[in-house]
Order: structure tokens, then C-alpha cells, then sequence
């Protein structure tokens, strides 16, 4: 199992190259994470978007474009559909969001005729190496799903069990987290939990151990899981955590970047290939474990 971004990345050289196929790469942030891959021998890019504005990045970055092949396009939804297009013809095997709203490149991404539909709910999966922590830390959903049903939670879990195992995690723990540890009507969340669970036990969700609910302290603390007697195996051991809103998983993925110092990788998953998002917030350690995170899960394919 892999344990920590210093081994994704070496995971990812091991694996890789593969080839991303950046949509509206004429963003600063964006291809000089391109360039650290590529330097890192993690990944090859071909850049689409405005050629004359990647040169202009390019030539303030001391970026060689010799590297790269560049198809110029300057419309935004056009240069995001044909990113999508590489990928699914097989020239590239995963997207990366450049300079373009997230909604646009995801309309590529669901497009009928070239995209990556699968008929599963997009999500996304944050992946935080936490200080202290002694396994790599998922959230789910922080980005995409503002207040998902049972079902969805269902594909969440899914989803997010494709990144487990690009990163040989074969049976992770999921942690369904709600406010409380006990089952209340009057708490959506964690009747949610109990259906999730019960899902996990009669083989509709395959490939993980679900529990839940649990509350955040003791899904990840053995200590705490003991001193408000959790019966559950997995109390302080969870892999993945399953937030029961966007709002719990934005402030969570957040709180662990800013506040705890965790290394991160973000992913949107579920469609036929990874897509990459990163935020202009991210370090560049964190653009490079997403571009090495999208290379594993490419990887298993």
C-alpha cells in the first residue's frame, strides 16, 4: 500500500509516462506543472488552447516547447472538447483543466458523441498525506455533489475505490461521517450511514469495508473511537472518509490544507479517464500529486 506522496510520485515514474491532454493550457499555474511532470518522468502533455499565449507562458517560464506538441485552439468550449477527444480516441489517456471553468471542461467530459461518460455520477476524491497520520487520507465529495442521496453516496464510494486501488490499496475502509455516531431519524446523514452499510454487507457495494456513522474524531482516532466505546473494527482506521455534503467535505479538505499542513492530490473521477482539477490555491506540490495521482489511476487501465 502506498503511504505517502514521496511514494506516489515515485509510484507514478514507475507507471508512467502517460500522456495528459491539457484543455486551455494557457495557464502560468498550469504548465509549469505540466513542466515538472514531464521533468519528473512522471508525464508527456499535448497542450491545446491559444498557441500564441502557451508561447508567451512559455517563453516567461523558460519552458521549451520543443517538448510538446500544441494544438491551437482558441475557443474555449472547442480547445475543451478536443482535449476530451485525445483521451477518448486513445492519443492521451487522461485530462487536465487549464485556463476554463470547471462546468465547461466537465461538458466536454459528458458530451455524447467524444467524451468519457460512464453513466456514474461524477465525483471528486481529495487524497491528503496528514502529518501524523499513518496511512494516506481520502475525502469525498469536497467539489462536485452538493447534497447527494443514498445512491449517489453509493457511486461515490465507488468512485472513490478506483483511486484506493491506483494507490494498492485493495480493501479500504470507508467512513461514513455524519454529526453523530448513532443512528437518528431526525439526521438524514446518518440514516444514510446505516443504508451504506447494510449496502456493503449484502454485496451491493463490493471491494471495501463500509462503517458508519461515525463522527470524524473516531473514524480517525483509535483513542477517541475507544473512549466513546465503538464497537466497529475499523473506529480510528478509516481510509476513506464519505462526507454527507459538499459543505462538510469543502471545509474538511480545506481545514487539512491550510490549518493541518497536509500534502494533497485532487482528482474528479468517474468517467472513463481521470480528469485533473487543480486550484490556483494549490502549491506546486500539490499540482504535481495531482498530475502523479491521474498517472496511477491512468495506470489501471
Amino acid at each position: 500500500m502506498i503511504k505517502n506522496f514521496d511514494e506516489v510520485i515515485q509510484a507514478a515514474k514507475l507507471r508512467g509516462p502517460k500522456t495528459l491532454a491539457v484543455a486551455c493550457a494557457q495557464d502560468e499555474d498550469v504548465l509549469v506543472a505540466v513542466e515538472n511532470a514531464r521533468k519528473a518522468g512522471i508525464a508527456e502533455a499535448i497542450l491545446v488552447g491559444n498557441k500564441s499565449e502557451i508561447a508567451e507562458i512559455a517563453r516567461r517560464q523558460n519552458i521549451d516547447l520543443g517538448n510538446y506538441e500544441i494544438e491551437d485552439i482558441a475557443d474555449l468550449a472547442e480547445a475543451s472538447l478536443r482535449a476530451v477527444e485525445l483521451v477518448s480516441s486513445g492519443r492521451a489517456q487522461l485530462v487536465m483543466k487549464g485556463l476554463v471553468d470547471t462546468a465547461i471542461i466537465l461538458k466536454a467530459v459528458l458530451n455524447k458523441e467524444v467524451g468519457l461518460r460512464t453513466g456514474n455520477a461524477l465525483s471528486h476524491v481529495a487524497v491528503f498525506d496528514v502529518p501524523n497520520y499513518p496511512r494516506l487520507l481520502f475525502v469525498t465529495d469536497a467539489a462536485m455533489n452538493i447534497a447527494p442521496d443514498v445512491e449517489t453516496k453509493r457511486m461515490i464510494i465507488e468512485n472513490s475505490l478506483n483511486v484506493a486501488k491506483a494507490l494498492d490499496n485493495d480493501m479500504p475502509n470507508v467512513g461514513v461521517i455524519c454529526a453523530k455516531e448513532k443512528v437518528n431519524d431526525k439526521m438524514p446523514a446518518t440514516v444514510d450511514a446505516a443504508e451504506l452499510v447494510k449496502m456493503n454487507e449484502d454485496g451491493r457495494i463490493k471491494g471495501c469495508k463500509v462503517g458508519g456513522p461515525f463522527a470524524l474524531d473516531n473514524a480517525v482516532s483509535e483513542e477517541a473511537a475507544k473512549i466513546k466505546g465503538i464497537k466497529d473494527p475499523m473506529g480510528g482506521k478509516v481510509d476513506i472518509l464519505l462526507c454527507p455534503t459538499i459543505e462538510a467535505g469543502n471545509v474538511l479538505y480545506k481545514a487539512l490544507t491550510f490549518l493541518a499542513g497536509a500534502r494533497s492530490a485532487g482528482i474528479i473521477v468517474g468517467a472513463k479517464a481521470p480528469v485533473v482539477l487543480t486550484s490556483r490555491a494549490d502549491d506546486d506540490d500539490s499540482k504535481l500529486n495531482s498530475i502523479a495521482l491521474g498517472v496511477l489511476m491512468a495506470a489501471l487501465k
